[in-house]
Formats: C-alpha cells, sequence, structure tokens
C-alpha cells in the first residue's frame, strides 16, 4: 500500500505532464481500490478499467504475487502468470517503470517483453537491477523524490510531485457520510498496526493518547487492517468504548480519510494515505527513517527517538527507540499541529 502511494505523485505528475499517453499499471488486486473506484467492469478477469472520472490510469493488470509465492508451481499460479504474461505483451509497452525496485516488480516487468525497462540503480532489493535495462542514479532523499526522478527519465521532463490524483467511490463515500456526520465535532483517526511488531507503538499507548483526545471533545475512529482487529478492540475498551472501530474495504477507509481532521499512525499505509489526502498527520516512527519513508505532502509531525536506528529487521517487539515515545509526546505534537492548522 505504501509503495503504491508513494509511486502516486510521480504517476499524477506523468499524467498531467502528458495527458494522451497510454499509462498503465501492474498491482496486487488487493491494492486496486487505490487506482480504480469499482472493480465491477474486471471481475474476474487479470485486468480492470479505472473510474472514467477520474483517468490516472488507462487500464490496471492484477499480479497476485504474494499469492504466487505460497504456491509458485501450481497449476493455477502458473496460468495467471501466463495470463498476465499474455496481457502485459498484448499493450506493446515503449517502456516499464520499476517503481518498487523489488524482485517481484522486477520481474513482472520482464514479463511484459518490453526493451526497454527503467529501474533505480541502487534499488531496494539489488537483484531487481539485473532485470532492468536502464538505470538511473536517484539523488532524492525521500522515496516519493526518487520515484520522480525514475518517472522524469522516461522523456527527460522536468517533473515535480503532484498531490495524487486517488479514486472517488460513490458508495464508500454514502457509507463516510453517515458515519460523519457534517458537524462541528472534529475526528482523528488512529492507526495503530504496523507491518511488523518492530515499528508497533504499543496499543495501551494509542488507547491513552485516543481517551485525551476524546476528553477534549475529538471524535476517535480506529483503523483495523485484516489481522488488527484486537488492536482496534484494545483502544475500545481503553477508552470505554467511546472509541469507534472501523474495519471495511480500501475505498471505505480512502472515503473516511478525505474527512477526519488528523490522523496518527506509524510507519504504515494508512499514514501514506491521509498525506496522499492532504490531511494532516502525526507519525510514530521508530526503525524505519522517515527521511525516506515519513510523511510528504501535507502538515506533518515526526516523532522519532535519537535512540532509533534504521533496521528492517521483521521483529515482534517493539523498537527500543520507539518505546521512549510517549503519549503526552503525541498529545503535544497534535497540539502544535492543530494550533498550525488552526491559523492557517
Amino acid at each position: 500500500m505504501g509503495d503504491i502511494l508513494h509511486a502516486l505523485p510521480a504517476v499524477t505528475a506523468l499524467r498531467q505532464a502528458h495527458p494522451l499517453w497510454v499509462i498503465d499499471w501492474v498491482v496486487e488486486p488487493h491494492w486496486r481500490a487505490l487506482l480504480a473506484a469499482d472493480d465491477s467492469t474486471g471481475r474476474g478477469e487479470n485486468f480492470i478499467e479505472p473510474n472514467p472520472a477520474q483517468p490516472l490510469v488507462d487500464r490496471i493488470h492484477l499480479a497476485a504475487t504474494k499469492v504466487w509465492r505460497k504456491a509458485p508451481f501450481s497449476f493455477n499460479t502458473l496460468n495467471e502468470i501466463k495470463t498476465l504474461r499474455h496481457s502485459l505483451r498484448t499493450g506493446q509497452y515503449d517502456v516499464v517503470l520499476d517503481l518498487q525496485g523489488a524482485v517481484r516488480s522486477a520481474i513482472v516487468a520482464h514479463l511484459s517483453g518490453c526493451t526497454r525497462r527503467i529501474g533505480e540503480a541502487e534499488p531496494r532489493e539489488k537483484i531487481a537491477a539485473w532485470f532492468s535495462t536502464e538505470h538511473v542514479a536517484t539523488s532524492g532523499a525521500h522515496v516519493i523524490e526518487q520515484d520522480m526522478e525514475l518517472a522524469a527519465s522516461i522523456a527527460g521532463d522536468e517533473l515535480s510531485p503532484l498531490q495524487p490524483w486517488l479514486p472517488i467511490d460513490p458508495v464508500a463515500e454514502a457509507w463516510a457520510h453517515g458515519l460523519l456526520p457534517s458537524d462541528s465535532q472534529p475526528t482523528v483517526l488512529i492507526n495503530p498496526g504496523a507491518g511488523w511488531g518492530a515499528k508497533r507503538w504499543p496499543v495501551e499507548r494509542y488507547a491513552a493518547v485516543a481517551q485525551s483526545l476524546i476528553a477534549r471533545g475529538f471524535r476517535i475512529l480506529v483503523n483495523a487492517g485484516p489481522g488488527e482487529e484486537p488492536l482496534a478492540d484494545a483502544i475500545v475498551q481503553g477508552t470505554a468504548g467511546a472509541a469507534i472501530p472501523l474495519s471495511g474495504s480500501l475505498a471505505n477507509l480512502i472515503a473516511i480519510t478525505r474527512r477526519v481532521a488528523l490522523v496518527i499512525a506509524g510507519d504504515t499505509g494508512p499514514l501514506h494515505l491521509a498525506c496522499a489526502l492532504g490531511r494532516p498527520v502525526v507519525g510514530i516512527y521508530g526503525p524505519t527513517d522517515p527521511s525516506r519513508n515519513g510523511p510528504y505532502g501535507t502538515r506533518f509531525k515526526v516523532l522519532r527517538s535519537p535512540l532509533s536506528r534504521r533496521d528492517h529487521t521483521r521483529y515482534a517487539e517493539p523498537e527500543t527507540g520507539l518505546l521512549t515515545i510517549q503519549p503526552d509526546d503525541v498529545l503535544h505534537a497534535v497540539d502544535e499541529l492543530l494550533k498550525t492548522e488552526a491559523g492557517s
């Protein structure tokens, strides 16, 4: 989710600079709502047509690489890869851009048969460079800036990051409007989950922050991704049922995030979604580097201990520096951010 959201400003800039270009995207099926509002036209197919009201991309190819890795030699996997390969080669692409820098994205780029494949000179996974025919030495600190450099290399453009175009799903928008009526009570969205334990700030501290904000008159929503429902439940219990848990579709999360006053989260997809939608965020960081993966393109406060060092090892327990951040630190960041928001 974060990789897609980090790539969106570059692709949005490309679309604005070259409105007549055909721009297609390969994405995991469960993230396609970030690119298209309705998947009905592609049900049962390996691609979908985006929402014509907001055509960031022309066509979306679906690649269930995470499922394929679990059974790489099964009939279904091999058949789906064959179908994707055929679909990609039918596109007869002039260039393929690897904005993820992973082995799987590099292999998918190779499947296209395109002879011009652009990737970073030093991708996240070094083997990915073997599959690129052109290598861009990026200099930007943030991954969004690096993606901009890759996109600019296609035609030598001078591109600047743009606020991403995200789809508007009418059904999800109606649901969000019903949940958050047009009243004067500000809403804060908290996301206590994270990709792995070392990035996850203790849930009881999130609950303490939520309780304090409720006492100040805020409405609190708690987002729970798949498998994270116990974290949301712990915050609801810690606020005596006052916090409202959310678990639903990605389209619903997009719609609700558009309406909140603030998002509090670690280095997670929902935090980057809030940035993409221009919502203020408080980021709670530990082993990942906010200069590369932190909030971007919106108003934000980042909390990170000097004790924290960049380490993507997927430890189960919270990183030591992360544990030095206290609820009062987060509340102080919220006050500063909202004060700035009110004065802007």
